[in-house]
């Protein structure tokens, strides 16, 4: 942004938008009246007030609500104006701390679908979230923290592979495993394979490349394969992988 906090900071507080955790409006005004009132907060006035409060209503998927009482609202319909509020000023860039906890699965859609567009629209999105499918969906650089502290910075791909992690597939069979297990062992891209109660555990590092060479081997023994279970290392896993335990709230 270019704008020192403590030398400029009007000018960086207009460069930066914050959605908090806590919900920031007033329950007994409506959702256009609360948009109106931090529009004014960020210097907005006149019809250049009111037509962005009619965009960001638009954005937010609530025009149709405006003249309701935000008290009124679902705790997802809420969160919307929440963000609505931070984007009032066309920030660069918006923080948002958990904007779809606890929240139903058609806000939370709408949330997600909503810093997609701001980001393709060139807006610097930074979001945290306890939930990891989120981060994987929205990011494009990912920091994992643990007690406040960094532990982990990458892509999704560069996280994955800083800590080793592997493709896990499941396979079971219409017979006993030891007539493929040899063959399956030698397939290039397996770096491990058990066989345990009528199930084939095998660890490789690509299964698009991998699983066709498990089932030409197979065939060869006359051996076939009746389900396969892929499990695909996820940021869960990295987690879990580098704190030795699952994700917290």
């Amino acid at each position: 942004m270019g704008h020192s906090v403590i030398k400029e900071p009007e000018a960086a507080k207009k460069s930066l938008g914050v959605v908090p955790q806590d919900i920031a409006l007033y329950p007994d005004l409506s959702a256009r009246e609360n948009l109106v009132f931090w529009g004014k907060m960020y210097g907005l006035r006149g019809a250049a007030l009111k037509q962005r409060v009619d965009e960001v209503l638009e954005i937010i998927g609530l025009a149709d609500r405006q003249k309701d009482h935000v008290g009124k609202f679902s705790g997802g319909m809420k969160r919307r104006v929440n963000i609505g509020a931070a984007l009032l000023h066309k920030p660069e860039v918006i923080i948002m701390d958990e904007p779809t906890v606890g929240i139903d699965p058609q806000s939370r859609r709408h949330i997600l679908d909503n810093v997609k567009e701001l980001n393709k629209q060139g807006m610097t999105v930074l979001y945290t979230t306890h939930y990891m499918e989120e981060a994987a969906e929205l990011s494009d650089h990912i920091a994992i923290m643990d007690k406040g502290r960094v532990i982990a910075y990458g892509t999704h791909d560069e996280l994955i592979q800083m800590v080793g992690e592997q493709t896990r597939i499941d396979i079971t069979l219409n017979t006993e495993a030891e007539k493929v297990l040899a063959l399956w062992q030698k397939a290039e891209g397996v770096s491990k394979i058990d066989a345990l109660d009528g199930k084939v555990t095998a660890l490789v590092d690509d299964s698009n490349r991998v699983l066709p060479r498990l089932f030409e081997a197979a065939s060869r023994v006359d051996v076939r394969i009746t389900s396969v279970d892929i499990q695909e290392p996820n940021l869960e896993t990295v987690f879990l992988h580098l704190t030795g335990r699952a994700l917290r709230d």
